[in-house]
């Protein structure tokens, strides 16, 4: 059984110093510097010793050296959900919030996530990966329409779109 989310912290002390990390370089770093401030917020409230660190690849090496016992994950896209991140925290020793490496790396990855699915069963809407070579004709035919397109490894619905015909597909 899991604790309620809004349970209190008991002690704030047991958790050390704490990087909440926040920003980095995807597509979506505004989204996860607006996420970041809200956890850090709540953190420092209920009295945990917790510090923003924008992450960019030069800096996320240096938290064990600056003295962070752990590390709240509140990055998004490329680099935070990716497993990148997840590894660097494993290789220094930091313990983190959120998933292992290899399962955020699958999970970022629409189209491994999709065949690992289907491998196991579990139903998953009909897809096409499309390329420069794609047949759209097909995809249409296949598909139906309207369909949705996104980046395989893209998140928080960047590069999304819904395309009703076959010359927006197109584009």
């Amino acid at each position: 059984m899991t604790a309620p989310l809004n349970k209190r912290i008991t002690d704030p002390a047991a958790f050390g110093k704490v990087a909440v990390l926040l920003g980095g370089w995807s597509s979506e770093r505004e989204v996860s510097l607006d996420s970041g401030a809200q956890v850090l917020a709540s953190l420092k409230r209920q009295g945990v010793n917790a510090h923003a660190v924008d992450v960019n690849r030069d800096n996320l090496l240096l938290l064990k050296n600056v003295g962070f016992n752990r590390a709240f994950n509140i990055l998004h896209g490329a680099g935070g959900e990716d497993g990148v991140v997840q590894a660097t925290l494993e290789v220094l020793g930091i313990p983190y919030t959120g998933s292992k490496v290899l399962a955020s790396a699958l999970a970022m990855d629409k189209l491994r996530t999709k065949q690992i699915w289907e491998s196991a069963g579990i139903p998953t809407p009909a897809y096409r990966l499309l390329d420069d070579d794609s047949d759209l004709d097909e995809v249409v035919e296949a598909l139906g329409l309207p369909i949705f397109i996104k980046p395989a490894t893209e998140g928080s619905s960047i590069g999304m779109a819904k395309v009703e015909n076959l010359a927006q597909l197109e584009k």
